[in-house]
């Protein structure tokens, strides 16, 4: 038996990234791209490297252009800790693991380091695959903290719930972090939207600002831990400001929530340093009207726009910054698990 599984790359919506400090935030999964697992049976565990694994270069150039998009380390990583967290909550969960042994290959064209969630994808993928194979269920909410824990806790990479949350539901969700509720169940309350009600959005990203998650969320949670009232202050403002998108969606309204992209964008950068190139993808999006925030902590932006007729020109607009721009199809939501 051949298994195979995808994951989706996942765009902050709005509330972002106050989901690490107890917030509250809306977000979509989009199938654009995809990181992909094929699993089988094979006589010994076999973990197959994929072009970001490779050592070998056609010359200096082209591995450090290798080491600034895919850093040192490849897919091979996310995958040995996958498996091992994997392994794991099967041993506390009292959930059998039989003998047979397997082999993974990965693949995944989610772009790189710019805020999509494309290492949380492979995980993700990875451990719904594990779980097809050896008939295992765990229920969604808990599979978004087990790919959280692969990451924070086996890897120590700094991230919050909500990518792992969207890729674990797919669709729209809207997730309220509680402290209260998460210190009770493990988990937030988390809450299926309608995409229907979504107004025209866009999804522009380029690969030369690459930039891990690290830089943006240590700082916050470092101001956090200390209690900075500004901080404090725009977590607050950005679960008012998810609150307000929740209930124009649940409605039917979406068509006005542009203005609370925009207002979660400028209460960030008033917080933390705003690069050149991703404040000018802010800036050619909204001189065409058109509403911008980050999907994650840079190198791609999300926003509505009105009229179909200015897609073209901030299509264009945005190429001529070396900036991709896509229109986002929301994934399917998960069913089961």
């Amino acid at each position: 038996m051949i298994i195979t599984e995808k994951a989706y790359p996942r765009a902050g919506l709005v509330g972002n990234p106050s989901d690490g400090f107890f917030g509250k935030t809306i977000a979509l999964a989009f199938s654009n791209f995809s990181a992909r697992i094929t699993l089988f049976e094979s006589p010994e565990i076999d973990l197959v490297p994929s072009m970001r694994d490779h050592s070998h270069f056609g010359s200096i150039h082209k591995l450090v252009d290798d080491v600034r998009l895919y850093g040192y380390y490849g897919g091979i990583r996310l995958l040995k800790s996958a498996v091992k967290r994997f392994h794991q909550y099967c041993n506390e969960a009292g959930c059998h693991l039989d003998d047979r042994n397997f082999t993974i290959r990965y693949d995944s064209d989610i772009p790189h380091l710019v805020g999509l969630g494309g290492s949380s994808a492979i995980i993700t993928a990875c451990v719904r695959a594990l779980m097809t194979f050896y008939g295992v269920e765990i229920p969604k909410q808990i599979l978004a903290n087990l790919v959280l824990a692969v990451e924070k806790d086996e890897l120590g990479i700094s991230a919050g719930l909500q990518d792992r949350v969207i890729q674990a539901y797919q669709g729209l969700v809207y997730m309220d972090f509680d402290k209260a509720a998460m210190d009770r169940d493990g988990y937030g309350r988390y809450e299926e939207l309608d995409s229907a009600s979504l107004p025209p959005l866009f999804i522009a990203y380029r690969a030369d600002l690459s930039e891990g998650s690290d830089v943006v969320h240590n700082d916050l949670t470092r101001r956090f831990h200390k209690n900075d009232n500004e901080v404090l202050e725009a977590i607050a403002f950005w679960a008012d400001l998810t609150g307000k998108v929740r209930d124009d969606l649940a409605s039917g309204n979406g068509s006005g929530i542009g203005q609370y992209l925009d207002a979660n964008f400028d209460r960030r950068a008033s917080l933390c340093g705003i690069g050149e190139g991703n404040r000018a993808m802010i800036e050619i999006a909204r001189e065409l009207g058109c509403s911008a925030k980050f999907t994650g902590s840079g190198g791609a932006i999300i926003g509505t726009y009105e009229d179909e007729n200015i897609f073209p020109e901030l299509e264009k607009r945005m190429l001529s910054a070396n900036v991709k721009v896509i229109k986002p199809t929301i994934a399917s939501p998960r069913e089961g698990q």
